[in-house]
């Protein structure tokens, strides 16, 4: 089964690190990332901007806001899907993301939202 697995962060704290704090928050990821990928269960990963817009349709017409859908103080900043034989084993994987093992991430407001991707549809030129 593939799951899609949300990385978040805080935007103010990371924002108040200063270049060579989140440097060294940055370099102690890589390993992690390193170890994660060795699994050979991760299909895809992205780290993604903070901006974002939301498209809806109202009242017959598209319309484009700014920002998440949800009103928190959250942002995603990175965006990854694996694949698991289950739960349990996607949070086994997941696990090994730096969002939950640089020691410095439960300050920064990191965590993990993972979701069973019930529909994947994976362009056929890159086979």
């Amino acid at each position: 089964m593939i799951y899609l697995c949300l990385g978040y962060f805080n935007p103010d704290k990371m924002k108040a690190l200063t270049k060579e704090e989140l440097d060294t928050v940055m370099k102690e990821c890589q390993p992690h990332l390193e170890k994660l990928y060795k699994t050979g269960q991760v299909m895809l990963d992205a780290g993604v901007e903070s901006e974002s817009k939301c498209l809806q349709r109202v009242n017959g017409e598209l319309s484009v806001t700014d920002g998440p859908l949800t009103g928190t103080n959250e942002t995603v900043g990175s965006a990854f899907f694996i694949e698991a034989e289950n739960m349990e084993e996607a949070i086994h994987v997941a696990s090994m993301h730096p969002t939950t093992q640089v020691s410095k991430g439960m300050q920064l407001g990191w965590r993990i939202e993972i979701r069973p991707v019930h529909y994947f549809k994976k362009d056929e030129q890159d086979s």
